[in-house]
């Protein structure tokens, strides 16, 4: 069994959160999101803020929380092979109330199918919000284009 092995990024300008299902083996190993560079997270974030796209964690986290973005996964512990969400087994998800306790979230998305599932099965009811599904960032979800993300992606610049 593994555990997610570092904090959500949040602080009380937060307004929109994205939500992962559960971080690479990549992203395990940088202790942040989105850390395998084949992943257009960062790419397709950076392209629909209209910022340069960052090139570290601090530069990362900077536009995040400059944009009233707080990022989580939906699993806080879970059994999985390598970084595939499809071998995913005993899950069991993050207590996201520290986030909503401290920032005005006025929007929930998930980052692609998996993390869907898992918001709908264990958070939704709690937390009384619908999580609007955008497609994966993921190098799996080859059938998108970074271009078409980004105009996907363009729903979370609701303000």
């Amino acid at each position: 069994m593994l555990k997610h092995p570092f904090p959500p990024l949040y602080n009380e300008n937060s307004r929109v959160l994205i939500l992962g299902s559960f971080p690479s083996v990549k992203s395990r190993e940088e202790m942040f999101f989105y850390g395998h560079p084949q992943n257009r997270f960062w790419r397709v974030l950076a392209a629909v803020l209209g910022c340069d796209v960052p090139q570290n964690i601090a530069e990362k986290r900077e536009m995040l929380l400059s944009h009233g973005i707080a990022l989580w996964d939906v699993l806080a512990s879970c059994e999985i092979e390598g970084s595939a969400d499809s071998t995913i087994k005993n899950a069991v998800p993050n207590d996201l109330s520290p986030i909503f306790a401290a920032a005005k979230i006025e929007k929930v998305f998930v980052n692609g199918k998996t993390a869907e599932k898992y918001y709908n099965k264990y958070l939704k009811e709690n937390l009384g919000r619908e999580a609007v599904c955008l497609p994966s960032t993921s190098p799996a979800n080859a059938a998108w284009s970074a271009e078409r993300l980004a105009q996907a992606w363009s729903v979370i610049k609701f303000t």
